[in-house]
């Protein structure tokens, strides 16, 4: 203890800077500019990847008929025919989100194989380079209007979602001590809540102009590029990395799966968080077909509308209230909740809301009832359950920290969208159950869900005990 305080009152008088970012957190001398810069740049990496989000919606959802219509020239059974007659932009939204979460179960090993033989400066340059590049492929594929781009684009912005921002996070352990980045987390995470709604945004006023998609996905370009510049500044000024926690690896991942199986209270974790992804993922495909039936009623309405763009306006309009919605929910209700009820109020707070948005949908509401009650669910899962699943590792061995959550959140979360696509799928085509059908699965799923969260709260008190 005397050691602490003798460090304190060795800290150099703070700037002028620190002292007017203080209102956020502590920030000691020469920290607030590179705070500050990743800061901004977390926030760019969003506002570019929230303008892919809404972007990929009109590209897979409108242009699915004509895929679907090609495929019938192809020479494959006519049974297969038969069935991808059947299909609606949703329906192959589905199967997109199924194909994304296969491609990332291949992808996340690959990653941390080139994530161990790469230093971590060169590991942000060369992966950010690498989307950079796909941009300009996909930007040619839109100008040609090549066939499936939609479909392909979709699986893309799933595998871009998830490497830059664990790569940005990746970054951030590096260059911090775990003191400093208990204090300057926090404030850095700002850049992230703000940038999600200012990308939702910027995808609206795009596609209400009408802008071409081809154009559209230039802003995400431009992004990666303040992206990259500013961590390189914030490198320059960060020269010696702190000690870094064990890469990610084949060894890893097996060992993780290991230590999921062998734990009573890790295997309900991960069946949680399946089943999360199930229910979230499933009601994904039970708003698109609410949005893509509002927007076909709008373009009835003036024909002078694209389809495309209408539909890509809705969701640049939903994504930017979830986060909104979102931003003050982590801002004002969080620590309450916590304060009040602890993690298990933060746990319980999401399948509650989901059992309400899907037995509404079960009923056959409007869109504008379902539309707002999708955005509470979405909402408090980017905000409390987020937060619940950051702390139910609170209690668990530093190697189960690395090893068993990198399993966790990466094949048992995409596992449980491939179980998604299966059942809409399934659903949709085979059992005929329609949107209204679909809901009702997803109200049996969150009833598991709860039965779930009731063991895992046992095993979490035989954790402390």
């Amino acid at each position: 203890m005397a050691e602490a305080s003798h460090s304190e009152a060795e800290q150099p008088a703070r700037g002028s800077l620190e002292k007017a970012l203080g209102v956020f957190t502590e920030l000691r001398r020469g920290e607030s500019l590179p705070a500050l810069c990743m800061l901004l740049a977390i926030f760019s990496l969003l506002v570019g990847y929230y303008v892919l989000k809404a972007l990929r919606e009109p590209l897979i959802l409108a242009s699915a008929e004509e895929d679907m219509l090609l495929l019938q020239s192809w020479r494959i059974p006519q049974w297969l025919k038969d069935v991808l007659s059947m299909q609606r932009g949703p329906q192959l939204r589905a199967a997109a989100a199924a194909g994304q979460a296969l491609v990332l179960m291949a992808f996340v090993p690959l990653f941390a194989w080139v994530a161990s033989r790469l230093a971590r400066a060169s590991l942000v340059l060369a992966v950010t380079a690498f989307f950079f590049a796909n941009i300009g492929l996909f930007y040619l594929a839109m100008q040609l209007h090549l066939p499936f781009t939609g479909f392909v684009f979709f699986i893309w912005v799933g595998v871009f979602s998830v490497a830059m921002i664990a790569l940005f996070w990746s970054f951030a352990n590096d260059i911090y001590t775990e003191e400093a980045g208990k204090r300057l987390f926090p404030f850095i995470g700002i850049g992230a809540t703000l940038g999600a709604p200012i990308g939702s945004l910027v995808a609206e006023r795009l596609f209400a102009a009408e802008q071409d998609p081809a154009l559209i996905i230039l802003v995400t370009a431009v992004a990666l590029c303040f992206f990259l510049a500013l961590i390189a500044l914030v490198h320059r000024r960060t020269p010696k990395p702190s000690q870094r926690p064990p890469e990610p690896s084949d060894r890893g991942l097996r060992g993780g799966f290991t230590l999921v199986l062998h734990s009573p209270y890790l295997r309900l974790l991960a069946l949680l968080i399946l089943l999360l992804n199930l229910v979230n993922t499933t009601g994904e495909y039970i708003f698109s077909e609410y949005a893509v039936d509002a927007a076909k009623a709008q373009v009835a309405a003036d024909p002078s509308l694209s389809l495309g763009a209408t539909i890509g306006a809705l969701y640049a309009s939903y994504y930017f209230w979830v986060n909104i919605v979102t931003f003050v929910l982590q801002a004002v209700v969080v620590s309450r909740v916590v304060k009040v009820a602890g993690v298990r109020g933060l746990v319980l707070a999401l399948p509650l809301v989901a059992l309400g948005v899907y037995a509404l949908a079960a009923g056959g509401v409007a869109f504008a009832v379902m539309r707002w009650a999708k955005t509470a669910e979405n909402a408090t899962d980017y905000s409390l359950m987020n937060t619940a699943k950051a702390m139910l590792w609170l209690r668990t061995s530093r190697e189960e920290k690395y090893k068993a959550k990198q399993a966790i959140d990466t094949f048992f979360v995409r596992f449980g969208d491939f179980l998604s696509g299966i059942v809409v799928i399934v659903g949709s085509t085979f059992l005929g159950l329609g949107v209204q059908g679909i809901a009702a699965f997803n109200v049996l799923m969150v009833l598991v869900w709860l039965g779930v969260t009731y063991w895992l709260f046992r095993a979490l008190g035989a954790c402390s005990a």
